[in-house]
């Protein structure tokens, strides 16, 4: 169902009346965290932190490959309602930037030639694999892990003889 800008200030209203708070409690989450939608998106809802680390780590890249690749803005909407395309605050995938999100599904570590291929692999129906694109595991350092890099001793280790 499309939901009019008009119907999503009368509900955040209506759920101000049934908390028995002030309207503008609700308005100030509904506006802040991207995740309250309060006009409807495409069916691919494609979210591109651009805060300091993944600025840092060419988040404007990300901004360029889908703006072009979709034909529309930041904010915008496709004409066919398939694609949505947003800027947000942080998403929490800061060592693994540049990063995108869409719908549920991070790609991060992304390079423009990624960007395409995950938009262009939505738009023929595939899935493309979520997560880093350079198969780091995690969030481990792109380089490589730095400590922990031996199995753990056993129970007991280090522990005076006479204990």
């Amino acid at each position: 169902a499309v939901v009019s800008t008009q119907s999503t200030g009368a509900a955040m209203n209506y759920v101000a009346e049934y908390l028995d708070m002030a309207p503008m409690r609700v308005y100030e989450v509904a506006t802040f965290y991207t995740m309250f939608n309060r006009n409807p998106v495409g069916k691919y809802h494609v979210q591109i932190c651009t805060t300091t680390p993944c600025m840092l780590r060419d988040s404007d890249m990300v901004v360029r490959a889908c703006k072009e690749n979709l034909g529309i803005g930041l904010g915008e909407t496709s004409k066919d309602k398939m694609w949505t395309l947003m800027e947000v605050e942080c998403l929490g995938a800061c060592v693994n930037a540049p990063m995108m999100q869409i719908n549920d599904a991070y790609y991060e570590d992304l390079k423009e030639e990624d960007v395409h291929e995950i938009l262009n692999d939505l738009r023929e129906g595939k899935q493309p694999k979520p997560g880093s694109r350079i198969d780091r595991f995690a969030s481990e350092p792109i380089t490589g892990l730095t400590s922990l890099t031996s199995p753990p001793t056993g129970p007991g280790y280090g522990v005076r003889e006479d204990l």
